[in-house]
C-alpha cells in the first residue's frame, strides 16, 4: 500500500517510553484562562503518556488551556512537556502481543498512520465517549474531548465513562481519566470552552457529535477546503434514530477498499488466443470478478506474461478467465504460474455539507424493508435542528404540541424540496423521533460508536471505502408493542430518565427484573456487560446476571476487551469483568462463574436455572459452544440473542421461542482442509508450509517429551498399552521415544545445536533429495501425465550457509527449545550470531544417499502418513527392549519438558521455530516467504478482531433485547443483521421462522417439547400417543433401545414405568436435581408415513 497520496500523515517520531505526568483538574482551583494563556497545572492527579506524544502535543500547540465558568471543577486539562525522551525504542514500533489482533485486520501500515493522527471528538455524551473508546484502543496518536455541558442524572443511560459523582462536572474532564486507562500510549487532552475553526487545524479528524447545523456548515467549510484537507464527521444519535455524515475532502484516496486479501489462482493452462483463456486448477474457486486486474508470475513457456503489467479480467468463472490480450504470438504455455489480484486506489469526491444538504445523492441503506426511510430521517435531522433553533429546547417525550410543531416544520422544509420532495412524511413516525429526540440510548452509542469509530480509522488510514456520505438508521421496532401514554414517559429522576422518555417507565421495570445469562466475557462480553449496565438490565430488586467465562485475561485482550487493564493480566475475565460492569451501574446484580457452559457443567447450570432465565445471550468464539447454548435455549424455550464479529464484519441473529428458527438449523459449510500428502509432500502455498511448522514443532516439543514421561512413569504399563495397540501408530511413539533418549539425546547445549543443524538438513535437504528422487522432474502419473503439474512444485534442496541470518535464527530457536525440553541452561552466546556460527561449523552433516523403494503418500484420501507392516509386533518388541535398556542408563527421576505452543508470547522462540521450519520449506518449493507477523496469524489461527465491529454487534443485540423484554413483538418486528464495515455494508432482515410439521388439527416446530406427567409405563406413553393419531414403533432414550415392537421380547417391558426401564435397560443415571428424562420416539401415522414429532419428556419426580 503507497503511502505517497497520502499528503498529510506523518509518522510519528517516537511511539512507547512512558512517562507520569501531572494534570491538573482539581475542585479548589478554578481556571478561566483562554486558549492562549499559559497553562496552570496544579499536580493534582496523573495520567501515563507517551513521552514523544506529549512532545509533538506542545510543539504543535495542541495543549489547550481552557475556561469554563460554570463549572466547579479547572477546565484545564494539560500535558506538561516531558523534561527529556526515556529509552532508545525504535521509531516505529508496534507492540504486536498488544494489537496482534487489530493488525491481523488492518497491517502495520495502517497501524502506523493511526499512531499518527491527532483525532477530535466534540460532544461527549454517550456517544462521545463510545467512538472516543473505541478510537483510544485501536491506538490513535491523540485524542482531544471537546464539550461545553455539564454531566447531568439525563447522561447516565448512556455513557459508561460517568458515575453519579460526575454530576455537575464539565462531561469531557469527567471523561478523561476512564478513557485513559483504556491506553496510556494515546494522548488524551480537553477542550471545556467555544470551539473556534482555526483550532481544527490541529487534527487529521474531527468529529462532532452534538453541534446545531449552523455550526457544522461553518466547521464543514473550513475542514473541506483546508489544506489538506481535514476529514470531518457529523453524527446524531436521537432516540432510536441516528445519522452520520462524512466529507473527508474534495480527492481523498483509498488505497484498499474491502480489506480481503488480493485473490490468487494456480494456473493449468493459457490460450494462445485473442482474447486468451486462463484455465486454473479445480483446488479452489477463483473469487476473480469482471474487471479485476491481475499480474502473472511464474509462467513457463509463455513467459511473456511474467512482465508485471496489470492485465483486466473478462468473462469470470469459477476456474477460469478471458484476458484483454492477445498471445497468438506468445510462447506456448508449458506449464505453472500464478495468478493474483491487483488492489487498484480509489479517489473520491466528496461534497462539502452545504452541498450535500441539498443533494445527498444515494443513502446507504441498511434495512430494504425501509428503503423510503432515509429520505424521510434526512428532513427529521433539520426539523429537529430547527426546533431546537426557534424554541431554545429539544421537544419534550409525550408533548403532542411538540410533535404536531416539529411535524409542522419538516413539512415546511419537504414542500421546498422540489423534486427531491417526500410524498409521506409519515406523522407516526415523526412523532416517535420527537419523543426520544433527547435521549442517547445507550445501545444506539453502541453501534454509531462502531460505525463511527471506524470511519475514522478510514480517514486516518486510507483503509477500507469510506461511508459516502449520508447514512440514516431507525430502530423503532424496539418500541413497546402496547401503545404509550404521556405519563409513561415522565421522569422518575433516576439514572434511567434519558431511556424511560423512550420507552416508558413499565419497559424499564421490565428490564430491571431480567434474569439474564451471558455466556462469555472476551470482547463481546465486556460490551454488553457495559450495555446491559448501562440500560439498567438485572438492576431491580427481582433481577440478576449470571456470567460464566473460563478463560484468564491475557495481554492481546487488551486492545478490544475494554474492561480489563493491564494488571488484570492473569485474573478470571467473569469475575475483572462483572466487578467493572457493577462500578458502571453499582445497581447491577450479577454473579460472575468459571464454568465452560457445556453437558458436563449441567450440574452447575441445571434445570432449575435455566427454567428460571428470561433471556440468554451468547458472547462467544466458538460454533460448537454456541450450538449447545442453542440446544439448551430450545429446550427450554428461551430467547437467544446470538453474534459473532471476524475483522470488520459482524453479524447478529435472534432466536426468539416459536417466532424464529433456531441457531443450529442453518450451519455454514465446514472449512475445506488441505490433503494431509499435500502438508507433508507437496505444499503449494504458505498456508501448507505453517500447517506442517506448527505440526512438527508440536510434533518434536510437546508429543515426543509427554510420550517420553508417560513411558518413564509407568514403563510396564505404557509397555502393555503398546503391545496391546500393536499397529503403526504405537511402532512410531516408540520409535520416537528411543530416538529422543537414545540418538537425539542431549545433554550440553552444544548437543542441542547439532540436533538443530541435523534436522535442518534431514527437513530442508535430505526429505527433498529423497521426494525427487521417487518421483524425478520428468516422472509421470499412470495415466502418464506430468506428476508435477499443477498445483504441485517441484522443490529443490537448499544449502545451507551460517551467513544467512534467517538460517541462523532457525537454528538458535530450535536449539534453545530443544535445550528447554531437556532441562539444559541456554548460555549467553548462542544470541551472538559469530559465536552461533562458529557452534554450527563444529556440527558433522553425514552425506546422504537417496534409497530405492520409499514409499511417498500420494493419495489425497490419505488421512495418516504411517505405514503398516504384518511385522509391527515383532519391531515394537524389540523396540521395548532397546527402551528398556536405554531407561537404565538415565539418570534417576529423569523427566523432560514438554512445551506448549504460545503464540502470543514474542520472547518464547515458538513463532521463530515455527516461522522458519515454514519459510525454510516455502524456499524449498520456491513459495514467497512471510514474515513473523504473518506467520503468527496464520499458524496461531489469529481471529482478526477489532473494537468497531464487536460494539456494532452489541448495539445492535441489544436493540434486539428491549423487544425480547418487552414480549410482545412479532417475528417481523425482529432484525439479523450481517454488517461490514469495511464496505460499508449493513444488511438487516427479518428472522427465518420455523418449520411447521403437521398432522390433524395438530401442528408443531422445533420449539416444542411435548410432555407426560404422572410417572407414565411404556404402554401409557404408547396409547398417550395413539389418541393423538400417531403410532409409536420404537422409544430410545439417548442411544438405547427402550422399546421396539419389532421385539416380541421389548413386549414384556409395556408395563413397566419408562424411568425403569431407563435405569434397567440404559443404566441411566439420572441426577438428583432433574426430575424427568427425555425419550425420542418414532411415528407413523394410520397410512404409515413416518411423521418427526417433538422431544417427549417423561416426568417421574
Amino acid at each position: 500500500m503507497s503511502p505517497n497520496r497520502l499528503m498529510h500523515y506523518m509518522l510519528p517520531r517516537k511511539r512507547a517510553a512512558e512517562v507520569e505526568v501531572v494534570e491538573g483538574e482539581t475542585e479548589n482551583n478554578i481556571s478561566t484562562n483562554n486558549a492562549n494563556d499559559v497553562p496552570v497545572t496544579p499536580p493534582i492527579k496523573k495520567h501515563h503518556i507517551s513521552t514523544s506524544d506529549a512532545t509533538d502535543l506542545t510543539a504543535n500547540s495542541k495543549a489547550v488551556t481552557v475556561g469554563d465558568n460554570s463549572s466547579n471543577y479547572s477546565s484545564t486539562s494539560v500535558i506538561e512537556p516531558p523534561i527529556m525522551a526515556l529509552g532508545g525504542a525504535n521509531l516505529n514500533d508496534i507492540d504486536e502481543d498488544l494489537h496482534s489482533r487489530q493488525l491481523a485486520v488492518y497491517g502495520r501500515e495502517t497501524m502506523r498512520r493511526l499512531f499518527a493522527s491527532n483525532i477530535l471528538i466534540s460532544g461527549m455524551q454517550g456517544l462521545g465517549a463510545e467512538i472516543a473508546k473505541n478510537l483510544i484502543l485501536a491506538g490513535v496518536k491523540s485524542v482531544t474531548l471537546h464539550d461545553e455541558g455539564v454531566v447531568e442524572m439525563w447522561d447516565l443511560s448512556s455513557s459508561f465513562v460517568f458515575s453519579e459523582n460526575d454530576v455537575g462536572k464539565n462531561r469531557a474532564l469527567a471523561s478523561v481519566q476512564k478513557l485513559q486507562e483504556l491506553n496510556n500510549a494515546v494522548v488524551i487532552s480537553t477542550l471545556t470552552t467555544n470551539l473556534t475553526k482555526e483550532q481544527l487545524s490541529d487534527f487529521q479528524a474531527v468529529v462532532f457529535t452534538d453541534i446545531t447545523l449552523e455550526k457544522a456548515l461553518e466547521y464543514n467549510d473550513y475542514c473541506h477546503n483546508h489544506q489538506p484537507p481535514i476529514s470531518f464527521i457529523k453524527t446524531e444519535v436521537r432516540g432510536l434514530f441516528g445519522t452520520v455524515f462524512c466529507d473527508f475532502g474534495p480527492e481523498f484516496t483509498v488505497f484498499d477498499v474491502d480489506g480481503e486479501e488480493p485473490q490468487t489462482g494456480i494456473i493449468a493452462s493459457i490460450s494462445n488466443d485473442n482474447p486468451a483463456l486462463v484455465s486454473c486448477v479445480d483446488d479452489e474457486r477463483l473469487e476473480f470478478q469482471d474487471g479485476d486486474l491481475v499480474v502473472f508470475s511464474e509462467i513457463q513457456g509463455m513467459t511473456e506474461l511474467n512482465d508485471g503489467k496489470p492485465r483486466k479480467i473478462k468473462s469470470a468463472r469459477p476456474y477460469s478467465f478471458t484476458i484483454e490480450e492477445d498471445t497468438t504470438k506468445f510462447g506456448t504455455y508449458v506449464k505453472g504460474g500464478i495468478v493474483t489480484q491487483v488492489k487498484q486506489p480509489k479517489v473520491l469526491n466528496f461534497k462539502p455539507l452545504k452541498e450535500a444538504l441539498k443533494d445527498p445523492g444515494d443513502f446507504l441503506l441498511s434495512d430494504f424493508s425501509k428503503f423510503d426511510r432515509p429520505p424521510l430521517l434526512h428532513i427529521a435531522f433539520q426539523a429537529l435542528d430547527r426546533f431546537i433553533c426557534e424554541v431554545g429546547r429539544f421537544p419534550v417525550a409525550g408533548s403532542e404540541e411538540d410533535a404536531r410543531k416539529l411535524t409542522t416544520i419538516a413539512a415546511n422544509i419537504n414542500e421546498c424540496l422540489a423534486e427531491a420532495k417526500v410524498e409521506d412524511i409519515n406523522p407516526k413516525l415523526l412523532r416517535h423521533f420527537t419523543f426520544g429526540a433527547r435521549a442517547v440510548l445507550n445501545p444506539m452509542a453502541a453501534m454509531f460508536g462502531g460505525i463511527v469509530g471506524q470511519e475514522v480509522v478510514k480517514a486516518c488510514s486510507g483503509k477500507f471505502h469510506p461511508l459516502f456520505q449520508f447514512f440514516y438508521f431507525d430502530s423503532v421496532e424496539s418500541l413497546p408493542a402496547e401503545p404509550l401514554e404521556p405519563s409513561d414517559f415522565k421522569p422518575l429522576n433516576s439514572r434511567y430518565d434519558a431511556q424511560i422518555s423512550v420507552f416508558g417507565s413499565k419497559l424499564q421495570k421490565k428490564l430491571e427484573d431480567a434474569k439474564v445469562f451471558i455466556v462469555g466475557s472476551g470482547a463481546l462480553g465486556c460490551e454488553f456487560l457495559k450495555n446491559v449496565a448501562l440500560m439498567g438490565v438485572s438492576c431491580g430488586s427481582q433481577g440478576k446476571l449470571t456470567i460464566t467465562d473460563d478463560d484468564v485475561i491475557e495481554k492481546s485482550n487488551l486492545s478490544r476487551q475494554f474492561l480489563f487493564r493491564d494488571w488484570n493480566i492473569g485474573q478470571a475475565k467473569s469475575t475483572v469483568a462483572a466487578s467493572a460492569a457493577a462500578s458502571i451501574n453499582p445497581l447491577l446484580k450479577i454473579e460472575a462463574l468459571q464454568n465452560r457452559v457445556g453437558p458436563e457443567t449441567e450440574s452447575v447450570f441445571n434445570d432449575d436455572f435455566w427454567e428460571n432465565l428470561t433471556v440468554v445471550v451468547n458472547a462467544l468464539d466458538n460454533v460448537n459452544a454456541r450450538l449447545y447454548v442453542d440446544q439448551r435455549c430450545l429446550y427450554f424455550q428461551k430467547p437467544l440473542l446470538e453474534s459473532g464479529t471476524l475483522g470488520a464484519k459482524c453479524n447478529t441473529q435472534m432466536v426468539i421461542p416459536h417466532l424464529t428458527e433456531n441457531y443450529g438449523a442453518s450451519r455454514d459449510p465446514p472449512e475445506k482442509q488441505a490433503p494431509m500428502c499435500t502438508v507433508h509432500s507437496f505444499p503449494h502455498n504458505i498456508d501448507h508450509c505453517l500447517t506442517w511448522a506448527r505440526s512438527e514443532f508440536e510434533g518434536l516439543l510437546e508429543k515426543t517429551p509427554a510420550e517420553v514421561n508417560a513411558y518413564l512413569s509407568n514403563p510396564s504399563e505404557y509397555a502393555m498399552s503398546m503391545r496391546n495397540a500393536g499397529d503403526a501408530q504405537a511402532k512410531d511413539n516408540l520409535e520416537r521415544i528411543l530416538e529422543c533418549l537414545e540418538r537425539e539425546k542431549c545433554e550440553t547445549f552444544q548437543d542441542c545445536v547439532t540436533w538443530a543443524r541435523l534436522r535442518f538438513e534431514d527437513y530442508f535437504v535430505n526429505r527433498v533429495k529423497q521426494l525427487t528422487f521417487t518421483f524425478p522432474e520428468d516422472a509421470a502419473t499412470s495415466t502418464g501425465a506430468p506428476f508435477w503439474s499443477a498445483p504441485k512444485r517441484f522443490p529443490r534442496p537448499l544449502l545451507f550457509s551460517a551467513a544467512d541470518p534467517s538460517l541462523l535464527n532457525f537454528i538458535m530457536a530450535a536449539s534453545i527449545l530443544r535445550a528447554e525440553t531437556f532441562g539444559i541452561p541456554v548460555p549467553d552466546w548462542v544470541k551472538n550470531p559469530k559465536l552461533l556460527a562458529d557452534a554450527v561449523e563444529k556440527v558433522m552433516v553425514p552425506d546422504f544417499q537417496p534409497k530405492e523403494g520409499v514409499k511417498i503418500e500420494t493419495d489425497e484420501r490419505a488421512t495418516s502418513i504411517s505405514t503398516v507392516s504384518t511385522d509391527d509386533a515383532a519391531v515394537i518388541n524389540d523396540l521395548l527392549f532397546k527402551l528398556e535398556r536405554c531407561r537404565n542408563n538415565l539418570p534417576p527421576g529423569f523427566r523432560m519438558k514438554p512445551i506448549q505452543f504460545e503464540k502470543d508470547d514474542d520472547t518464547n522462540y515458538h513463532m521463530d521455530l515455527i516461522a522458519g521450519l515454514a519459510n525454510m520449506r516455502a524456499r524449498n518449493y520456491s513459495i514467497p516467504e512471510v514474515d513473523k507477523l504473518k506467520a503468527k496469524f496464520i499458524a496461531g489461527r489469529i481471529i482478526p478482531a477489532i473494537a468497531t465491529s464487536t460494539a456494532m454487534a452489541t448495539g445492535l443485540v441489544c436493540l434486539e433485547l428491549y423487544k425480547v423484554l418487552d414480549g410482545g413483538h412479532k417475528v417481523e418486528d425482529y432484525r439479523n443483521t450481517f454488517a461490514n464495515l469495511a464496505l460499508p455494508l449493513f444488511s438487516m432482515a427479518e428472522p427465518v421462522p420455523p418449520k411447521v410439521i403437521k398432522h390433524k388439527d395438530m401442528s408443531w416446530t422445533v420449539w416444542d417439547r411435548w410432555i407426560l406427567r404422572g410417572n407414565p409405563t411404556l404402554r401409557e406413553l404408547i396409547q398417550w400417543l395413539k389418541d393423538k393419531g400417531l403410532n409409536a414403533y420404537s422409544i430410545s432414550y439417548g442411544s438405547c433401545l427402550l422399546f421396539n415392537s419389532m421385539f416380541p421380547r421389548h413386549r414384556e417391558r409395556l408395563d413397566k414405568k419408562v424411568v425403569d426401564v431407563a435405569r434397567e435397560i440404559a443404566k441411566a443415571e439420572l441426577p438428583s436435581y432433574r426430575s424427568h428424562l427425555d425419550v425420542v420416539v418414532a411415528c407413523e401415522d394410520d397410512d404409515d408415513n413416518d411423521i418427526d414429532i417433538p422431544q417427549i419428556s417423561i416426568y417421574y419426580g
